[in-house]
């Protein structure tokens, strides 16, 4: 197993490499830099030179952080070439691109990420101030996905082809097919003080009062907001998970050594929890890492917006509207590090429910 691990720890360096650089790529033929953006917002000030004097330190790690450019600059004309050439050499675009990638991995490698151009604050600082609510977000719903999806998939297959299952079905059917931000303003409408009741406050993951509450308070205020966004952001893991849950206890359900074990005489429930339920809960369980990474990574940024939620959905949203290159590059080489890791983590999960697989045996 150690040998696997190590195979698959080597693919995912030039994978996460692969990432970036096809990322990095894209990144040189989109307009609108942020040098573009910083000319446009001072095309008509006074003295545009003590503008950008004040803003010296946006481009945190200098070059290290750089990624796009273009020698055209769209209302450049009315300033100096000095000051352009100055713009360039502070956010590093007066390097070539090979060079920034490069000197960009570098420091990634070391976990040097820089500064935000626009927010003098460290992307990482940054991306901690943020992640408690997408955390919260993630994995309360994957929690509920799975406490509520398997015992609902299992009852499903015992009952398959009756009536329970099958409006059950047409429930799960419409829950997927409902957008999860459609499905969010139906519960700010009816929930939190739309046009029926006012059970939920409208935002946010505290009161305003939050400082002044005792410790049991402090939880209690937590569940009553964090309510809303969980249940908007459960919606498809929790239909796909269930149908998945009942597919694969089906699948176990119609084997030889089912029939074997009830031909010995063993109660229903011995053979679903005692023989069945291992075997079919490994695919279940043992992709539950990724399932946290895509309700955590994936899908956030509407739910965050319509609860007004500061988390890494609108921070990534941010980031890319106003081409904050650090930011944007530095959350996808930690993310995409996290994912890859996962997977790892996956087929690790499939070896501890299941002893009898074994990944050294297949070939690379």
């Amino acid at each position: 197993m150690g040998n696997y691990i190590l195979r698959r720890i080597g693919l995912i360096i030039p994978t996460l490499i692969g990432i970036m650089l096809i990322n990095f790529a894209m990144v040189q033929f989109v307009p609108g830099g942020p040098i573009e953006q910083i000319i446009a917002n001072l095309e008509g000030q006074g003295d545009v030179f003590e503008t950008v004097g004040g803003g010296g330190d946006a481009g945190g790690g200098g070059g290290a952080e750089s990624f796009g450019g273009n020698d055209q600059y769209l209302g450049a004309r009315g300033l100096p070439p000095e000051f352009i050439a100055e713009l360039e050499a502070q956010f590093g675009f007066d390097k070539p691109a090979w060079q920034r990638f490069l000197q960009m991995m570098w420091d990634y490698a070391r976990f040097d990420f820089g500064e935000s151009y626009f927010r003098s604050i460290s992307v990482t600082d940054l991306v901690i101030e943020k992640m408690p609510v997408s955390i919260s977000l993630g994995l309360w719903s994957t929690l509920i996905a799975y406490l509520v999806s398997i015992p609902l998939g299992i009852r499903k297959a015992v009952k398959d082809g009756s009536k329970f299952d099958t409006w059950t079905s047409g429930a799960i059917i419409v829950a997927y097919a409902v957008p999860g931000f459609l499905f969010a303003i139906l519960l700010l409408v009816v929930f939190a003080g739309g046009s029926y009741l006012q059970w939920f406050p409208l935002r946010g993951l505290g009161s305003d009062n939050w400082d002044q509450l005792s410790l049991g308070g402090k939880i209690v205020d937590y569940f009553w907001h964090i309510t809303l966004p969980v249940l908007a952001s459960t919606i498809a893991a929790f239909a796909t998970l269930t149908l998945l849950t009942k597919n694969s206890f089906l699948d176990e359900i119609k084997k030889q050594y089912v029939v074997t074990a009830r031909a010995k005489g063993l109660t229903e429930s011995r053979v679903l929890y005692g023989h069945v339920f291992r075997n079919a809960m490994l695919i279940v369980i043992a992709g539950f890492p990724a399932v946290f990474v895509s309700v955590f990574f994936g899908g956030s940024l509407i739910i965050e917006t319509i609860f007004s939620l500061d988390g890494l959905g609108r921070l990534g949203f941010e980031a890319a509207v106003s081409r904050d290159y650090p930011v944007i590059f530095g959350t996808l080489y930690v993310f995409g590090l996290i994912g890859l890791l996962m997977g790892l983590v996956s087929d690790l999960m499939y070896v501890w429910i299941d002893p009898r697989i074994d990944f050294e045996t297949r070939e690379t």
